[in-house]
């Protein structure tokens, strides 16, 4: 079996290399990362030559190859740079979109098996509705489906490009519940119901849920497939949350508008 080989485009140094541990201390957080794993030298070389973002597109079209990009892992109350495709069994991305914000607003979900799309879903829009609300929203609907699948399977990671979203629910919740859903100068929480919602579930699943924060517009797939469907939600004004029944041709939803 050929050694597995692995690309970096950004980070501290650039080239082709054949061990995981070298790329991880290459690109340990670093929000701009950019690498992927390939099963070939040849095929890596050859991506290397090229770009990450066309890199993104030809796997979208051969799932034979293994991609990896970058992110901040939340697990519990500690945040630590990692992989943000760590070797969970399902991995769900959530985003939200909103325009203007306030304004329209909607919610999308990608869910991966063995880093595999395997769904798609959209819906959560709200008319008046925030940039905040919909990636909280977001963020219950992956917990939600995260609930199911742990019923079957034995570790889910969720995934999103909301910083204020997984902070609230994996930092800040546990203070300010002791202090009446209040801030520290006393002030109430913003969207207390939806927070206190995600809270509640995540106490129940969080032993075996890794949240992890991926930046935004970065190329990443999940996240970028998440937007879309975000975006799909607001601009067709789905309340329900619906799973896309389309063909998930990636190439073609990602040339869907974006948020």
């Amino acid at each position: 079996m050929a050694k597995k080989h692995y690309v970096v485009w950004k980070g501290e140094k650039t080239g082709v290399f054949d061990n995981w541990g070298t790329v991880q201390r290459l690109t340990a957080g670093r929000s701009d990362a950019q690498f992927m794993g390939f099963p070939s030298k040849e095929e890596a070389e050859g991506a290397f030559k090229s770009s990450y973002t066309k890199a993104l597109m030809n796997r979208s079209k051969n799932k034979s190859g293994s991609a990896i990009s970058s992110g901040t892992k939340a697990s519990g109350n500690k945040s630590t740079s990692a992989s943000p495709v760590i070797k969970a069994d399902i991995q769900i991305y959530c985003d939200g979109a909103c325009s203007p914000n306030p304004g329209k607003s909607g919610t999308g979900l990608a869910v991966y098996q063995h880093n595999k799309l395997t769904q798609l879903w959209y819906g959560l829009y709200n008319a008046n509705g925030t940039n905040n609300t919909a990636e909280l929203n977001g963020m219950l609907a992956a917990f939600k489906l995260a609930k199911q699948y742990l019923l079957t399977h034995e570790s889910v990671q969720v995934l999103s490009d909301s910083k204020y979203s997984i902070d609230s629910i994996t930092k800040w919740a546990v203070g300010w519940k002791n202090k009446g859903w209040k801030k520290a100068n006393g002030e109430a929480i913003k969207n207390p119901e939806l927070v206190q919602a995600c809270f509640s579930l995540y106490q129940e699943i969080k032993d075996k849920v890794t949240v992890t924060h991926v930046k935004g517009h970065a190329n990443n797939e999940g996240n970028e497939l998440s937007d879309r469907m975000a975006v799909y939600a607001r601009i067709h004004k789905e309340v329900g949350l619906v799973r896309f029944t389309e063909t998930l041709d990636i190439k073609t939803i990602l040339a869907m508008e974006s948020g």
